[in-house]
C-alpha cells in the first residue's frame, strides 16, 4: 500500500448520525499501479451459481432501455471467514438463480483485502468489491476509484432510509455504494456465568472496574482483547472518546480537526489505561485474532467481550446463551448516547468488464430477498433494506436492532471515520504501542499529532 493518499474532501461529519427513526425503518425493520495485480489472485475463487445463461436487463433487476445483463460478474470479497462466506456464496447463487448471470467470487483474508485496497482499485479489480460505508467509501469515490450506481438506487432507493442512502453517497452528491447490513459495537457476555456468580450489568465505569476486579478473583480474564490484526483497539478507543468527550469531538477528531495532543484525547488514553488491568495482558492480546479472543468468550475463560456482534460467529457452546449491552457511561454530559454501527456492503469498479452484469447484481443486492438470503446463514447482523424479514431475527438480531434505533449518534468505525492512510500507519502502531507501554501518553499523542498534521495536510 502506498504510503500516502491523496486528500479527499472531508465532509461536516464523518461519522453519518441516523435519526432514531430512520436505522428503525431501515435496520429494525422495524505507487505501482497496472502492474499490481488483482487482490483476487490471492485468494481462493468460488462460484456464486451454476447457471450463465444470459438473463433479460428486467430479471437481472434491469431496465428495458438498460444493457442486457449476461455473461460472468466477478465479485472481490473480504468475506472470508466461514459463515460471512457460505452466506455471502448463497447470496450470489441466489442472484445466479434469479438472472442467469454467473458470479464469480474471488475470496481474499479480511486483513488482506483492507490493507491492499488501494492498489487493488488502481490495479486490476473484479467488477464488484465488498466494502465499508462512510469516510473510506467517499475517500475511493473522490479519487476516481469506484463506478457511480446512482442508476442503481433509482430502483433500490425506496427500501432503504434515508441515513443509508447519505452513507453510501460521495462528496458529489452521487451514490457508490449499496448497503446490505450493519451491526453494533456492544459488551458482550454468557448470562449463564453471570447468573451463576451473581454479576450485574455495569452502569458506570466504576461499576465496570469493581465488576472486572470481581471477576478476576473468580479467575475469569474481565474482558478479552486482541488486536494481532491492529484494528479491534480501534473500537476501544472510539467508544472510550465518544463516552469521555462527544460524538462530535470523536468525529472532528477522525476529521483530522482536533489535535491529538489536547487534554482532551489524553483523558481518553488516561481513562483506557485506567482498566487495561481488567483485559486481556498486553502481550496476549498483540499475539492474538479476534476469533482466538472470542473462544475465551465461548469457553467461559472471559467475562466479556467488547467487538462487533459479529462475533456471534465464532460462539460454537453459547448459541442461546449469549448476550450484550452498551459500554457504561464515563462522562454524565453523553452517558451512552453513541455507538459504533458500522455499514457493510458493496462498491463498483470504475471501469468494470461486465458494467451491465455488476449493476444487475448491485440492484440485486440492494433487495430484501437478498439481505433475507444473507441473514439466514450469518444471523448475527441487522438488515439495511427496510422490507427485509426481520421475523427470523435472533433475539440478538432483535436487541442490536433496537440499541442502533435508540442510539442518537451512530459512528461507522475509527478505520472508516478517518483518512485510510491514517488509520493503517499511524493509528495501528500507535494503539498497539499504547498497549505495550501506557504510561507514556504524552509522547503518544505528541507522535500521533505529528503524523497527523503532515497526512491530513497532504
Amino acid at each position: 500500500m502506498p504510503a500516502r493518499y491523496s486528500r479527499s474532501p472531508l465532509p461536516a461529519k464523518v461519522g453519518f448520525p441516523v435519526s432514531r427513526r430512520s436505522v428503525l425503518l431501515g435496520a429494525a425493520g422495524v505507487a505501482g499501479l497496472a502492474a499490481v495485480p488483482s487482490l483476487a489472485a490471492c485468494g481462493s475463487s468460488s462460484s456464486g451459481g451454476t447457471s450463465a445463461a444470459p438473463a433479460s436487463s428486467a430479471a437481472a433487476g434491469g431496465s428495458s432501455s438498460a444493457p442486457a445483463a449476461s455473461g460472468t460478474v466477478t465479485i472481490g470479497s473480504n468475506y472470508s471467514d466461514a459463515v460471512p462466506k457460505k452466506a455471502f456464496a448463497d447470496t450470489v447463487a441466489a442472484f445466479t438463480s434469479k438472472s442467469g448471470v454467473q458470479g464469480s467470487i474471488n475470496t481474499v483474508d479480511h486483513n488482506t483485502f483492507q490493507e491492499n485496497i488501494n492498489s487493488y482499485l488502481q490495479g486490476k479489480p473484479d467488477d464488484v468489491f465488498t466494502w465499508f460505508a462512510g469516510f473510506r467509501m467517499r475517500f475511493f469515490a473522490g479519487q476516481g476509484l469506484a463506478g457511480d450506481i446512482s442508476d442503481v438506487w433509482d430502483k433500490i432507493g425506496g427500501d432503504f432510509a434515508e441515513g443509508f442512502k447519505n452513507a453510501s453517497t460521495g462528496d458529489d452528491g452521487k451514490q457508490y455504494f449499496v448497503p446490505l447490513y450493519n451491526y453494533p459495537w456492544a459488551v458482550f457476555y454468557r448470562p449463564s456465568v453471570w447468573k451463576e456468580k451473581g454479576y450485574a450489568i455495569p452502569k458506570t465505569l466504576d461499576e465496570l472496574k469493581t465488576l472486572g476486579a470481581q471477576m478476576k478473583k473468580d479467575g475469569l480474564t474481565p474482558i478479552a482483547l486482541a488486536d494481532k490484526d491492529g484494528w479491534p483497539a480501534m473500537g476501544t478507543f472510539d467508544i472510550i472518546n465518544m463516552r469521555v468527550n462527544g460524538y462530535d469531538f470523536h468525529v472532528s477528531l477522525m476529521a483530522g480537526k482536533e489535535s491529538w495532543e489536547d487534554q482532551k484525547v489524553k483523558d481518553v488514553f488516561n481513562t483506557w489505561a485506567s482498566i487495561l488491568d481488567i483485559h486481556t495482558d498486553a502481550n496476549a492480546a498483540l499475539g492474538a485474532t479476534w476469533q482466538e479472543a472470542a473462544t475465551t468468550l465461548d469457553q467461559k475463560k472471559s467475562g466479556m467481550y467488547l467487538l462487533g456482534s459479529f462475533v456471534g460467529q465464532q460462539m460454537t457452546t453459547a448459541k442461546d446463551d449469549f448476550d450484550f449491552f452498551p459500554f457504561p457511561e464515563i462522562n454524565s454530559d453523553h452517558g451512552t448516547d453513541s455507538i459504533d454501527a458500522p455499514i457493510d456492503g458493496f462498491m463498483m469498479a470504475k471501469k468494470p468488464k461486465n458494467e451491465a452484469g455488476a449493476k444487475a447484481l448491485l440492484t440485486f443486492l440492494g433487495t430484501a430477498e437478498a439481505a433475507n438470503t444473507y441473514l439466514a446463514s450469518d444471523a448475527n447482523d441487522v438488515a439495511a433494506n427496510k422490507q427485509a424479514d426481520t421475523s427470523k431475527y435472533n433475539a440478538v438480531q432483535k436487541k442490536a436492532a433496537v440499541l442502533i434505533a435508540s442510539t442518537k449518534n451512530i459512528a461507522q468505525f475509527l478505520d472508516r471515520d478517518t483518512r485510510p492512510d491514517f488509520a493503517s500507519t499511524v493509528m495501528i502502531p500507535s494503539l498497539q504501542t499504547f498497549l505495550k507501554n501506557p504510561k507514556d501518553v504524552d509522547g503518544l499523542t505528541k507522535q500521533i499529532q505529528s503524523q497527523a498534521k503532515t497526512i491530513f495536510a497532504s
